[in-house]
């Protein structure tokens, strides 16, 4: 591989070897010797994996959304419906050993918690449960997930917390949950999203609110980006009108020309998609 790089001794001392190497990986023309081919340049790694670097940011920032919005909407509607310890109530949900098994995990997360409100609770409420809006305030969109998903599908506000979100099906929006909370795990580990099968199987939605998304993959294609990418976007446009994060999508790839977006998935035609017109 040739190299433009004075300074490659210098990435190669902050970034190991076998981490970069899932960025020149697809410019060798023979996997087994080792060989690169023509015009393969260093510098393009490190464009490579500071443009990944980027566009996990960019994931963080909408999964954060959908995150956020998500306790918000779990709190809201079921402490209005069921009452401000509804994730208590194993009435309410499907499966109860699996809910015992999301509540024990969830006083977990409470108990490592170092937030004021809960150092209060513990100080003037010692020994009651904590109510919905503390306790699901410092658990994972995994918790999270979890719990959404084994609500009673007969319970109204699992359907309209879908709707909420632009998906006419809770168990599309469930499906679409489970995955990008993996995407969540993956950046959280700093690993690749670039060129990464990175995907949980999940379920593509027949039919959207507004239907922006007419591309249906396959199973293979959807353990690329692009899919969950779109479906991210989707909801991010409904729960945050006026988000910049399209934009900010569209800018990476003008400051990083180098970057092949079919390796992410992305169809020929992905521009003309609905949701990705500009």
């Amino acid at each position: 591989m040739l190299n433009k790089l004075d300074n490659a001794p210098h990435f190669l001392k902050n970034i190991s070897y076998y981490r970069l190497k899932g960025y020149w990986w697809e410019m060798q023309s023979d996997k087994v010797e080792h060989k690169f081919s023509p015009n393969s340049y260093f510098e393009d790694v490190i464009d490579l994996y500071n443009f990944d670097r980027h566009l996990r940011l960019l994931m963080f920032d909408a999964i954060e959304r959908i995150e956020v919005a998500l306790r918000t909407k779990l709190i809201y509607h079921l402490s209005l419906s069921q009452g401000p310890l509804f994730y208590l109530d194993d009435s309410i949900f499907t499966d109860k050993a699996k809910q015992q098994a999301t509540v024990d995990h969830l006083i977990s997360e409470i108990d490592r918690s170092k937030e004021q409100f809960i150092l209060e609770h513990r100080k003037y409420h010692k020994g009651e449960p904590f109510e919905s809006w503390k306790a699901l305030e410092v658990t994972s969109l995994g918790t999270l997930s979890k719990l959404y998903k084994n609500l009673n599908h007969q319970l109204p506000e699992k359907s309209k917390i879908a709707q909420e979100f632009g998906f006419n099906s809770h168990k599309d929006f469930s499906s679409f949950l489970e995955a990008i909370t993996v995407i969540r795990n993956v950046i959280a580990h700093h690993s690749r999203l670039w060129n990464n099968n990175v995907t949980t199987k999940y379920l593509w939605p027949k039919n959207l609110k507004s239907n922006p998304i007419t591309y249906v993959p396959n199973e293979n294609q959807r353990a690329k980006l692009f899919p969950l990418l779109s479906l991210t976007i989707h909801a991010i446009e409904i729960i945050s009108p006026g988000n910049s994060i399209k934009e900010k999508f569209f800018q990476l790839l003008n400051e990083y020309p180098v970057v092949s977006v079919h390796k992410m998935g992305f169809p020929a035609n992905w521009k003309t998609q609905p949701i990705w017109v500009k």
